[in-house]
């Protein structure tokens, strides 16, 4: 009866120590798939911000030139408004901007 009542703890006691060694190795796994996972997040966190940067950079750079062309073609507007001829205010019949003649 001694012997059965050992033979059983050393069974039980086996059975408990594979179930723990088969929790650590899960855990182990399972941790093993989240750092593999957080890497790769961190690493799509990283292209995305970059994608995000050069997005940015890409529409500075149509503004800046944007500005630049649009004051270049209003300097370009001055110098054409400066040698067109000024309309005439006293033409057609309005001489000090009224109507002359009959209503």
């Amino acid at each position: 009866e001694r012997r059965e009542r050992k033979r059983k703890l050393s069974k039980e006691m086996a059975e408990k120590a594979t179930r723990e060694l088969e929790k650590m190795q899960l855990q182990e796994k399972a941790d093993i798939k989240y750092k593999e996972w957080l890497k790769k997040k961190r690493a799509e966190e990283a292209e995305k911000k970059k994608k995000e940067k050069e997005k940015e950079k890409e529409q500075e750079a149509k503004l800046q030139e944007k500005r630049i062309r649009s004051e270049k073609i209003f300097k370009e507007w001055l110098q054409n408004a400066r040698s067109k001829p000024q309309p005439v205010l006293n033409g057609y019949g309005f001489p000090h901007g009224k109507s002359t003649g009959l209503y």
